[in-house]
């Protein structure tokens, strides 16, 4: 029986073939949306921050619009050359673009203040138009050899200088250990414990992950034991669900929170009102960044700290007590061997023998008038907020 010939077919307009060459309007804004859907947050927010400042530059320096077309490399060098300092003869700091037009992207409001960006976020910038360049399917400017070479000399020439990358403290355990102890508040000091451990001790989560982390997500084990379930998450977006352990302390201080704000569904970690109340709206990526920052100021600890502070903290700690590199990264989920050895290396040369040649144990000795006992951090009584 051939079914095409019993078959009455009467395409409409909007069921007309699809021209193999090229994608219809609808099929486009479909695969944007795909795109964006599976797109973390933070990150579609950074995408759009990025954005709007190439179309305030491009407009202001060339009079063009983004979206017109590719851009040449040539853009590319001009927006490297305007935005990161070089030095000059006399040893001065300079950017090549124009004080006017930094007034200008101030006034805009797509630039903090004025003057030079630092280089992680000309960096950035340059991977969102490659991005932006690829999505349209047009020639990647930033992937030009003029384009690398100078954003890697540009690097060298800056670290010569000691302008260098920074990066957020890391809260190793005995930061860890003195932001705890201030959690003494209440209700605060009961919820900020349980996610502070959890995100520690969890596999060093992301703040992202954290605030993603819902009540159906945790299976207990026993009275010292959980299982929390991840998602899709920025290194591992297919969404099959992943089981992490929270053991001990972490574990009993998510028991304390959940006694502390019983809940059978919704976000694990949400918001507090004044007198304690616990309401149902969870936390923002923000508030976990600040939730550190607090805890840090409490403990009178010096540092920049951040909600990173955790996830690099873990890995940290974790090469200063020998846990092997592939455990880690089973709790970390890292899928770069070479971001997380950073962390890494620099805990685990913390235990080094090659570290500590001059110790009390040496020969030599400590130098005169050199204690080898490592103080203790204050924890001074400071208003809550």
């Amino acid at each position: 029986m051939n079914v095409l010939n019993n078959t009455d077919i009467n395409p409409q307009p909007s069921d007309a073939p699809l021209a193999l060459n090229g994608l219809s309007e609808s099929t486009r804004n479909a695969a944007e949306a795909f795109i964006a859907a599976g797109t973390a947050a933070n990150t579609v927010r950074s995408y759009r921050s990025a954005l709007a400042y190439w179309a305030a530059w491009l407009q202001l320096r060339y009079g063009r619009t983004l979206g017109d077309g590719a851009l040449p490399a040539e853009v590319a060098v001009q927006f490297i050359v305007d935005h990161l300092a070089r030095p000059g003869a006399d040893g001065s700091w300079s950017q090549l673009l124009p004080a006017q037009l930094d007034a200008a992207l101030v006034a805009a409001g797509v630039k903090g203040k004025r003057g030079v960006l630092a280089f992680n976020t000309v960096n950035h910038r340059l991977a969102v138009l490659a991005k932006w360049h690829r999505l349209n399917e047009w020639e990647n400017p930033c992937a030009a050899s003029a384009v690398k070479t100078l954003l890697r000399e540009a690097r060298k020439a800056q670290a010569r200088q000691g302008v260098v990358l920074r990066k957020k403290t890391a809260v190793v355990l005995e930061p860890l250990q003195a932001m705890l102890a201030t959690c003494t508040d209440g209700v605060r000091g009961v919820r900020d414990r349980a996610l502070l451990l959890l995100a520690w001790s969890g596999g060093g989560r992301r703040r992202s992950e954290v605030i993603g982390l819902q009540i159906e997500d945790l299976r207990q084990l026993d009275a010292d034991t959980w299982l929390y379930a991840l998602g899709a998450t920025k290194t591992d977006t297919g969404g099959v669900r992943r089981e992490k352990p929270l053991q001990g302390p972490a574990a009993q201080a998510l028991n304390a929170w959940l006694d502390a704000a019983p809940a059978f569904s919704g976000p694990l970690f949400r918001r507090l009102y004044k007198g304690g109340k616990v309401g149902t709206t969870g936390l923002c990526a923000d508030q976990v960044a600040r939730i550190v920052k607090r805890r840090a100021a409490l403990a009178g600890l010096a540092g920049d700290w951040a909600a990173h502070s955790l996830r690099s903290g873990f890995v940290t700690e974790a090469g200063r007590q020998g846990v092997p590199l592939g455990e880690v990264m089973a709790m970390t989920e890292h899928r770069s061997v070479s971001t997380v050895m950073g962390y890494f290396q620099a805990g685990s040369l913390l235990g080094s023998r090659a570290s500590s040649l001059l110790t009390a144990t040496s020969p030599l000795g400590p130098a005169p008038g050199h204690s080898t006992e490592t103080p203790t951090q204050g924890n001074p009584e400071k208003p809550d907020s």
